[in-house]
């Protein structure tokens, strides 16, 4: 939103122009009122003004010299000149210092709104044009993530190619490696901290631990980030020229490169915690040469991962230290088998039983040590069952939920018990609610869909259209049966459940009119006003003001 700065130093016309001027119409949040130019710039000092309406004529330093002080410091505000003569001379120095308008007093009230309206449209204009160059830049960085991020998974799986094809490869993507130079594999897992959130959020999270590695790494090594094809994240570290000279100059090279190496990661531990509140535990390979041994490198740090428990969070673990393992001692999911088995519970439909029995798996194994082949184990079991239900009952399971037969669901769910069991009560709720003798397909439960979309938190942004696309009806059948089923039309349902929002926001709240307006979905206020009149009687300020 718009922040305004009025000045001139007879206040009279600053506060009438404050007080009748329709602000939150044109877009503005914040009017402030200055009486002086050196007032103004304390303002301009404190407050993220976007457009200055100043006079020319004030005592001391003018409307012209404040816009020209304010623009040097200031260059993207947008200033409009108010003076109560017609002089060329105003006129001309208005255009040199790139003014927006140039108003003479008294101020017509429509003449003043088009100036403004004129100077927030170049403002927005202004604001587009660079938010185009920025993403045009992020959007080359983007590719260049992607097609780097292709060309390491290709050396992770083994593809072949030719020494020239990587060479050039690594150039074009600017991937500062050596083929032929000795380095080492990271394979990074999120702790506990990243699993309950959003993809979108783990994905923010993921590119930060890869900055904080660039940053932190750099000294001694180079290194190339990305996320691994079996769901965790993987860092190549190769020692940068410098490193390799002191290096050759060291008289126990090994030891003295494993030394760098571990403070490193020590200090990239800390930073990830810091700055990020969440545990990572790393996998480092034996070194190897690049990109020859990559991928028996990668695998040899997959292996060591799928022992090693998904909670453990914080740990590093070096493979050149684990050439005689012990034996790892796990127990059997005792409570996952049983009886009664799951198969039986769904099939009697004694949902509750189920959730109870799968909650005593998981608890189980909240208290017992297990690896990700245990939480692959369940997650088999759980889908198995679930299929086998949904079949007798003449459904597929993929019409329940279309991701089950997704070949990376298992891989992305056997990381973590928590997005395991997030997973398995979501399906369950999906299958009773398919599988249930219920009303779903009477037009009363139609109803009941209805009122629950347009009450829900996002019901504000529902149309007819919208709300039949969710119930997987034709608009005109649906607005048929809720008008049949109510006596009230579908459209004025959506529109009364606004207003009563809309009510309430006004009664409980301090927000604006035209941030309820937005809030509701309303595009124009006084539309939102009209329809609010036209519901209630009275326009919304009328409302907050009786």
């Amino acid at each position: 939103m718009i922040e305004l700065l009025l000045v001139d130093d007879e206040t009279y016309v600053t506060e009438s122009l404050a007080r009748t001027i329709p602000w939150e119409v044109l877009g503005v949040r914040e009017v402030y009122q200055a009486a002086s130019a050196t007032e103004a710039l304390e303002i301009l000092e404190r407050q993220s003004i976007d457009i200055i309406v100043t006079d020319i004529s004030m005592p001391g330093m003018n409307g012209l010299q404040l816009i020209e002080a304010a623009t040097a410091r200031w260059p993207n505000l947008r200033c409009i000149l108010l003076t109560g003569y017609s002089d060329f001379g105003y006129a001309k120095k208005a255009i040199q210092l790139q003014a927006i308008d140039y108003i003479l007093k008294p101020v017509s009230e429509e003449e003043f709104m088009l100036s403004v309206s004129t100077a927030i449209e170049s403002l927005k204009d202004e604001w587009e044009a660079h938010d185009k160059y920025h993403q045009l830049l992020y959007t080359r960085k983007g590719d260049f993530s992607v097609l780097r991020g292709k060309l390491m998974h290709d050396l992770l799986l083994g593809k072949q190619m030719s020494e020239r094809a990587l060479a050039q490869k690594l150039g074009a993507y600017e991937i500062g490696f050596e083929p032929g130079a000795e380095a080492v594999l990271l394979l990074i897992q999120l702790g506990r901290h990243y699993l309950t959130m959003d993809p979108s959020s783990i994905s923010l999270m993921e590119y930060a631990i890869g900055n904080i590695a660039e940053e932190l790494f750099h000294s001694h090594f180079r290194v190339w980030f990305c996320k691994a094809p079996h769901d965790c994240l993987v860092l190549l570290v190769e020692p940068n020229d410098e490193t390799r000279r002191e290096l050759v100059l060291t008289g126990n090279h090994e030891a003295k490169r494993h030394e760098w190496l571990q403070e490193a990661i020590t200090r990239f531990q800390g930073a990830v915690s810091n700055y990020l509140k969440g545990e990572i535990s790393l996998t480092v390979t034996e070194w190897f040469i690049f990109p020859d041994g990559m991928t028996a490198a990668y695998r040899s740090g997959l292996g060591s991962m799928v022992l090693a428990s998904p909670v453990d969070s914080g740990s590093v673990v070096f493979l050149k230290d684990r050439y005689s393992p012990e034996p790892l001692a796990f127990k059997p999911l005792d409570s996952l088998y049983r009886p009664p088995t799951l198969i039986h519970l769904l099939e009697s439909k004694q949902w509750e039983a189920v959730r109870s029995k799968l909650e005593d798996v998981f608890r189980d194994m909240e208290h017992t040590s297990f690896s990700r082949e245990h939480l692959y184990e369940v997650f088999l079991s759980i889908t198995s069952a679930f299929m086998y239900i949904a079949h007798k009952s003449g459904q597929f399971m993929h019409q329940i939920d279309e991701l089950v037969l997704d070949p990376l669901l298992a891989q992305d769910l056997s990381s973590s018990s928590g997005r395991l069991q997030g997973w398995a009560f979501e399906l369950l709720d999906r299958l009773q609610a398919e599988l249930s003798e219920s009303d779903q397909y009477t037009k009363s439960y139609i109803i009941k869909q209805v009122h629950a979309l347009v009450g829900s938190p996002s019901g504000h942004e529902l149309s007819v259209k919208t709300i039949a696309d969710q119930v997987y009806l034709h608009p005109v059948y649906l607005s048929k049966i809720y008008k049949a089923e109510t006596g009230e039309a579908l459209g004025d349902y959506i529109i009364r459940m606004r207003m009563e929002r809309a009510l309430y926001l006004l009664k409980h709240t301090n927000k604006k009119v035209y941030e309820i307006t937005t809030e509701l979905g309303y595009q124009n206020p006084q539309y939102f006003s009209k329809m609010f009149k036209k519901h209630y009687g009275m326009t919304p300020n009328e409302f907050r003001e009786g």
